[in-house]
């Protein structure tokens, strides 16, 4: 099936789902409409309750674009829209998740306690984000590991496979995104059924949403008579949920405990160029191989063990236990994760510190820009300062509506120095950010409302390693490869400026 019929399907299934929810909404608002007619107590008893729940908005510790967009609904249609922000306004997912992870996060936290020698040399700055992190994990910086940096999918996945034919124990895989019938899952699979009847322990996890329309129903299934252990994170249900909202976006692959792999890159072809449905697509990734791999280990191990408890020793999966000999490399890494469990926006807060702490240059991919507030602030007052701060989008855009949405945000950052470019040559899927050559993240992390607070994320933080000379030159690479956009571009007519209003307004939501 081509990618372009998965994504039709994928398309119509979605339609349908939302065509029904909004006649069964539409037959609602009808009846809440037609009852306050008839009975003026009941819509005073409507009115007193969206007012009391703009009241609650209010209080709430969350950011405001959250808060606006929802009052504004309230106020549209005050009969239906508290009663939506009931339905669907917490962020956050059902308590049997967040108890799931808490557990295991509990347990973990003694497995990731850090050896204090770790941290030793860093910069006061730089070890106060490490220091952050960690509390917020907790996940440790570390030593002793060497990086590879990868500026496109295809050279990620070569080395992905060599990691994959020279596993002896154990093979983990965490994705977002999954198709089927790619040349690059078909590739792996069949590597990774001959190590799991080698006896290797081989786990899958994947977003049953990510890749609803890319993989049958059961595949997991499919897997465990392969001998490959298979959980479909948060199976998708077409009906209205809180916690569908909540998707698992890493992108996680771990060999032997002592090498893993951290990027944009999901298991489909046009992450390595075989298929080129949005121009040629450029992606980052990273390959730790040594003390770091242990925090992508944990974070696997953790997702998984609240959805399959057990009892395992996770001595076993330690990045010593299958490679005796000692790690070395250049400088710290911390791999961290970050979820929608909790009210603390770690991805958001390392960006912006990073950009705190930016003197020279600031460099930044990323697919799409939803900005908070604080981020958009961070950028400005940065570029302000006088640091040279360039943000990379794509050229060729894979959701129309997202990249009007990405381009309405151009006008102020560019009138505040930023300087901004669009990748000429396809789409940039690469989710990275360097400063100053000194520190740097790489992961699955959009500078989008979604990544930053509703998607379970990953990235690997690099503090001088030699790893970041080679970001820097696939910055420098790419920034020439792409056109510069001022703001005689940015020009819009009347409707379309009402239009990148309108999806500001509902950008916490998309």
């Amino acid at each position: 099936m081509s990618f372009k019929r998965l994504i039709q399907i994928l398309t119509s299934r979605v339609v349908v789902t939302g065509v029904l929810i909004l006649i069964q909404l539409g037959w609602f608002l009808v009846f809440l409409t037609t009852l306050a007619q008839h009975a003026v107590w009941i819509s005073a008893l409507f009115a007193l309750l969206s007012m009391a729940i703009v009241l609650s908005i209010v209080s709430k510790d969350v950011n405001p674009a959250y808060k606006i967009v929802w009052i504004i609904l309230i106020e549209a249609v005050p009969l239906l829209g508290g009663l939506l922000y009931l339905l669907f306004g917490n962020k956050r997912p059902t308590r049997r998740m967040q108890g799931r992870f808490l557990r295991e996060r509990r347990r973990f936290a003694p497995l990731l306690a850090q050896q204090p020698q770790q941290a030793a040399g860093l910069s006061g700055r730089a070890r106060g984000t490490a220091r952050y992190v960690q509390k917020n994990g907790p996940f440790p910086v570390w030593r002793d590991t060497s990086v590879t940096y990868y500026p496109l999918g295809e050279e990620m996945f070569a080395d992905m496979m060599r990691a994959i034919e020279a596993a002896e124990h154990f093979i983990f895989l965490e994705y977002f995104i999954i198709t089927e019938n790619s040349y690059m899952w078909q590739t792996m699979l069949e590597a990774l059924a001959r190590k799991a009847a080698a006896g290797l322990d081989v786990r899958l996890i994947y977003d049953d949403l990510g890749s609803v329309a890319l993989l049958p129903p059961g595949y997991a299934k499919k897997m465990e008579a392969l001998g490959i252990r298979c959980l479909a994170f948060n199976p998708f249900v077409p009906v209205m949920s809180l916690v569908m909202n909540n998707r698992d976006h890493r992108k996680i692959l771990v060999v032997d405990g002592h090498t893993a792999f951290n990027g944009g890159i999901n298991l489909s072809d046009e992450y390595i160029n075989r298929t080129h449905p949005h121009g040629h697509w450029k992606d980052t990734g990273l390959r730790l191989a040594g003390e770091g791999a242990w925090n992508l280990t944990a974070m696997f191990l953790q997702t998984w063990h609240a959805f399959r408890p057990g009892r395992e020793d996770m001595a076993e999966f330690l990045p010593h236990r299958w490679h005796v000999a000692p790690f070395a490399g250049s400088g710290w890494v911390q791999p961290f994760g970050d979820s929608p469990l909790d009210d603390e926006p770690v991805s958001e807060n390392v960006y912006i510190d990073l950009l705190s702490q930016a003197q020279s240059y600031a460099y930044i991919f990323t697919p799409y820009l939803a900005l908070s507030n604080e981020l958009q602030s961070a950028l400005c007052l940065a570029a302000r300062r006088g640091v040279d701060v360039r943000v990379v989008t794509p050229g060729i855009p894979d959701k129309p509506i997202v990249y009007r949405l990405t381009r309405s945000y151009y006008p102020a950052l560019l009138k505040a120095g930023v300087r901004v470019f669009e990748y000429t040559p396809g789409f940039l899927h690469a989710k990275s950010m360097l400063v100053d050559g000194e520190v740097g993240v790489v992961g699955t992390i959009n500078m989008d409302f979604r990544s930053l607070y509703l998607h379970f994320e990953c990235g690997t933080l690099l503090y001088g390693c030699d790893a970041l000379a080679d970001l820097k030159r696939d910055c420098m690479a790419t920034f020439g490869a792409s056109r510069e956009v001022g703001l005689q571009n940015c020009r819009l007519s009347v409707g379309g400026r009402l239009l990148s209003a309108l999806l500001r307004v509902f950008a916490p939501l998309m």
